[in-house]
């Protein structure tokens, strides 16, 4: 006679912690689909933010080189570049040794809203260190690593 054997239940408390989960993700997702407001540049989008900080204050980047850095096509990069530009904190400028190397950097306006996305994060991680212990932060990183290896599965 074959056994049954029963799927194990998740207890109440771990569907407890998986709904607290599924609640940060929407928050997460939430807060990366709204523009926000950076200095002088105005509101910009999260993928106009985070393309600004993957350029950087250290001078200029090529074209392929940020889309690498982002982990997205040519063409996606060229496109937000292109609004960038538009709004004038990004600048193209041939590059003096890569033969048709586009070189990007940003304006003064783009260095302004490089500044204020990283004022946001300093204040953003410096009200989880006065809301946390550094044991919780240090298991918290943990946490953040293990799940993100999880998710990369």
């Amino acid at each position: 006679m074959k056994k049954n054997n029963p799927i194990p239940q998740p207890s109440n408390t771990s569907n407890e912690a998986s709904l607290r989960l599924g609640r940060l993700i929407l928050q997460l997702r939430k807060l990366e689909s709204a523009p926000r407001v950076f200095g002088a540049a105005g509101a910009l989008t999260p993928s106009e933010i985070h393309t600004i900080d993957a350029i950087g204050c250290d001078g200029g980047v090529l074209m392929r080189e940020l889309a690498d850095r982002l982990g997205v096509t040519k063409g996606a990069v060229t496109q937000i570049i292109d609004r960038l530009q538009e709004k004038k904190l990004v600048k193209r400028s041939p590059h003096p040794h890569v033969p048709k190397g586009i070189l990007l950097s940003l304006t003064d306006i783009g260095m302004d809203a490089y500044r204020a996305h990283e004022e946001m994060h300093l204040a953003f991680y410096n009200k989880l260190r006065a809301a946390f212990t550094e044991e919780e932060i240090a298991i918290f990183e943990k946490c953040v690593t293990k799940f993100s290896e999880i998710l990369n599965e």
